[in-house]
């Protein structure tokens, strides 16, 4: 295998492009803790010291958040994009869209080591892709997304052709 805003579309056409970005409360808990870190450091050093420091941290939060959350998953051209995974789709064999216990199963106990995993701990759902190219030692690839029937239909779309 070669290695965001949500934006489902067209899957009769076989286009599907959603960003896994985070949910919104994942950037409540940084701005409590980094309001406290200013509170902290303007009582004890100032409001020049405290406002640098909070700056910096604001900066690594943001940058994390947002890194973490850029991963996208695109059908289209032929291929699908899953955060580094290039796959064509002609080595796609079974899709399955999973509900959030046959996702847990198959990243838990049922989860092979081999297997491409696209994981989003904020997404409980996800798409089983068996990869059928008998060159890839990969045999399937987990992906998690907020909508699996869509991008399971565009899936199958975009392989049987226009």
């Amino acid at each position: 295998m070669r290695h965001g805003r949500e934006q489902p579309e067209g899957t009769r056409t076989g286009t599907y492009d959603e960003r896994l970005s985070v949910p919104w409360r994942w950037w409540v808990i940084p701005a409590v803790f980094l309001g406290v870190l200013w509170l902290g450091y303007r009582t004890v050093l100032g409001e020049p010291a405290a406002l640098l420091v909070t700056a910096a941290g604001a900066a690594v939060v943001a940058v994390t958040l947002a890194r973490y959350g850029a991963a996208r998953i695109r059908v289209a051209d032929g291929l699908l994009t899953a955060g580094a995974a290039r796959i064509p789709l002609s080595a796609i064999g079974e899709v399955q869209p999973l509900d959030a216990e046959q996702a847990r199963q198959l990243r838990g106990p049922k989860a092979d080591a081999r297997a491409y995993l696209l994981l989003r701990g904020y997404l409980p759902r996800a798409v089983y892709v068996q990869i059928a190219d008998p060159a890839d030692p990969t045999p399937y690839a987990y992906l998690s997304t907020r909508h699996p029937e869509r991008l399971a239909q565009a899936l199958e779309a975009a392989r049987s052709g226009p």
